[in-house]
């Protein structure tokens, strides 16, 4: 019963895969050239998606919000869309898994039904102009940056590079639309003047004193995550937030910020916190079958930059464990900054007090380095860590090292090293 919408890419063209698409069930086809199959024929069918985009947009009158950000883009906008859709019972609507590029935002937009009230839609980029085109196309009413971290660097050059690819997403703001931007990043000003400049009114969140949507208190709650307090315009909300990390306790301020810009229900948004699970990939926690009882997986293997490196070793240390075991991969796109960063990760690494290191990835080298040296220097307690080419290899280590009852295992990584395949591994067991 779907539509199929026959692509063009560098490498491939979706022309091929008529035939198979409707075999599978599709209702008709948007193609560049006439097929035996019921279809809609235009001169450029990524134009074509584009215009569904557009008419989907202006058909209804839904409040659209647009998330972006190095680090927590797509729990953020998990968390917009769960509050949303509780307050308006099922009138929400928003971009599924990652779908944040030049495809997965007009295919998103496109599935938005004409009776939602609210469309969530979550913008990436690897390189500079990028958000600038997404943003176009959605047109929010809110526009949040999560945080500015040195992801996809290697593309970009500098921090206040990626901060003005990320400020792209103000330039698409409908006339008198919210810029959310975090208050405690040392790129504020950068934001905030990017924003200002696309007629936007600023609405900060964060730790610092002026932010408008600020923390007061922080407490560990007995699940495992936070109970937090934060204060607003309006006055103040305590609320729990279920997902475990401090940075899950600043991406909770960037939540209710967003949902107060989107004229949303911010008790129905502390509900929705206290619910939520950790996504495949993003946070997901698993308990597993090891000798004795269950060992906890932690799978953060979708992606991976230093500041969300340094954001789950800490929540790991943070774990209630009997041994800790982080199983890491490396880190894509940091160009030449690839050695530093992956060799600053020995400090939140003997922060955690993590008891065995998988390192997995030939740009893990200068840690495995760095690690090598402190052990044979004696420096601390040495770590025992195996560092491996890739999954299969991490697998054996962890099966050689032994896993044990009441271990907490982290495993993190860029999604191109493939440590998806380690966790169903271990997953699978139960």
């Amino acid at each position: 019963g779907d539509l199929f919408v026959a692509l063009k890419g560098e490498a491939m063209d979706g022309h091929r895969f008529i035939d198979k698409a409707f075999a599978a069930g599709a209702a008709a086809a948007i193609v560049d050239r006439p097929i035996d199959w019921p279809h809609v024929l235009v001169e450029d069918t990524t134009a074509a998606l584009h215009a569904l985009a557009a008419a989907a947009r202006t058909r209804g009158e839904a409040t659209r919000i647009a998330v972006t950000g190095s680090v927590g883009k797509t729990g953020v906008k998990e968390a917009i869309f769960s509050a949303l859709d509780r307050a308006s019972r099922g009138q929400a609507h928003r971009s599924v898994r990652s779908y944040n590029n030049h495809v997965g935002v007009p295919l998103s937009l496109t599935r938005m039904p004409a009776r939602s009230r609210f469309g969530i839609f979550e913008m990436g980029m690897n390189h500079a102009g990028e958000i600038e085109g997404l943003t176009a196309q959605v047109r929010p009413h809110v526009a949040v940056i999560t945080t500015i971290a040195p992801a996809h660097i290697e593309n970009l050059g500098s921090m206040e590079a990626i901060a003005a690819a990320k400020a792209e997403i103000f330039a698409g703001l409908e006339r008198g639309g919210t810029a959310v931007i975090p208050a405690d990043t040392e790129h504020y000003e950068q934001l905030k003047l990017a924003a200002l400049r696309a007629g936007a009114k600023v609405v900060s969140f964060g730790r610092a004193r002026f932010a408008d949507v600020r923390l007061l208190d922080a407490i560990p709650s007995a699940n495992g995550g936070s109970l937090v307090t934060c204060e607003f315009p309006e006055g103040r909300l305590c609320y729990t937030v279920a997902e475990p990390g401090d940075h899950w306790v600043v991406n909770s301020l960037a939540v209710m910020a967003a949902v107060r810009a989107a004229g949303g229900d911010m008790a129905a948004a502390g509900l929705a916190l206290a619910e939520m699970g950790g996504l495949k990939g993003r946070g997901a926690r698993h308990g597993i079958d090891v000798p004795g009882g269950k060992a906890l997986l932690i799978d953060e293997s979708y992606n991976a930059n230093p500041a969300s490196m340094r954001a789950t070793l800490t929540q790991l240390g943070q774990t209630p464990a009997s041994r800790r075991i982080a199983v890491l991969g490396a880190m894509g796109e940091l160009g030449e900054f690839s050695r530093q960063f992956h060799e600053q990760l020995s400090d939140p690494i003997e922060d955690a007090r993590v008891d065995f290191a998988v390192l997995v990835g030939e740009a893990m080298e200068p840690l495995v380095r760095k690690l090598g040296t402190a052990s044979a220097n004696g420096l601390g307690n040495p770590l025992a860590f195996a560092h491996c080419a890739g999954p299969a290899e991490a697998i054996a280590a962890l099966e050689e090292f032994g896993l044990n009852a009441g271990d907490a295992i982290l495993v993190k990584g860029s999604n191109a090293v493939g440590l998806g395949r380690l966790v169903d591994h271990f997953v699978s067991r139960g």
